[in-house]
């Protein structure tokens, strides 16, 4: 019997153990397709192909997710690039002027953090740690080694674009009455979960299924799992992050687009090269 007692104790503590060591990394690619559209401005099919060119390397990233049974850190895989990569005519100006953090995740307590850097100064922002609304499907399909499970969600899209700067120079003189009139959209998010790694977790802002998110199509994002590594040698401290001034995501982007509507204006101001001459 006490031998028993002993085995029982001994098979729950490395039960235990394993679950408390249990960690992940899976590293995703990253691709945003860009509104060639210029609102509405003349190019040639060869000024969108260099202007696409000069942007892949904003477009097109590389993140590491390293999750446990509860938390997980998402960010941005550094790398060196070729000189002159990825600046992109004045579109390379602006984006250089953000600084992609850590993303923080506690899926137990609902904490959503992220660390970022706008024109040199730091914020951390604070999320809505809800469970996003998802739409549980019957389709499969596999990704790797792992099969995936369909699920949709709708989501407000409020998050500042980049491919959206310059439009509304073209009504600028309705002012604030577009901005009035402007409605919230809303897109569907598509997600590829697999259960064969029980985490809910996922890239970026999505968690919150039954399964580690191998694939995320998001508006005119793909993101997409290319390596999983379970339990890896080298562990990594999942910390939560707590550098920068706290700001709710929606405070965020009203900063961030207020200060690239300033800008939009400077550029105006200075005879409106990019708008074909047109008086600014």
């Amino acid at each position: 019997m006490r031998s028993l007692l002993i085995l029982g104790f001994a098979l729950l503590t490395a039960t235990a153990n394993s679950q408390a060591n249990f960690q992940g990394k899976a590293v995703y690619m990253s691709k945003t397709s860009m509104d060639m559209n210029f609102g509405g401005r003349q190019m040639s099919e060869d000024q969108k192909k260099r202007i696409a060119e000069r942007m892949k390397g904003m477009l097109e990233k590389t993140f590491v997710l390293n999750f446990n049974k509860t938390e997980s850190t998402y960010k941005e895989e550094e790398s060196l690039g070729a000189p002159g990569q990825g600046r992109g005519g004045r579109f390379g100006g602006m984006m250089s002027n953000f600084s992609g953090g850590l993303k923080y995740k506690n899926t137990k307590d609902a904490i959503v953090l992220e660390e970022t850097e706008f024109f040199g100064k730091k914020f951390l922002i604070s999320e809505n740690g809800k469970k996003p609304d998802w739409k549980l499907g019957a389709e499969t399909k596999k990704i790797g080694n792992y099969m995936c499970y369909k699920a949709t969600y709708v989501k407000e899209d409020n998050a500042f674009s980049f491919s959206n700067f310059g439009r509304r120079g073209r009504n600028n003189n309705q002012g604030n009455k577009d901005k009035k009139e402007e409605k919230p959209k809303t897109i569907i998010v598509t997600a590829w979960y697999t259960p064969q790694i029980p985490v809910s977790q996922g890239p970026g802002e999505f968690w919150g299924l039954p399964g580690l998110i191998l694939e995320v199509n998001s508006g005119r994002t793909t993101v997409l799992c290319t390596e999983i590594t379970m339990n890896p040698k080298e562990k990594v401290v999942l910390k939560m992050p707590k550098k920068g001034k706290k700001v709710s995501r929606k405070e965020y982007t009203n900063i961030v687009t207020k200060k690239m509507e300033e800008m939009r204006e400077q550029f105006r101001g200075r005879g409106g090269r990019g708008g074909g001459g047109r008086r600014g």
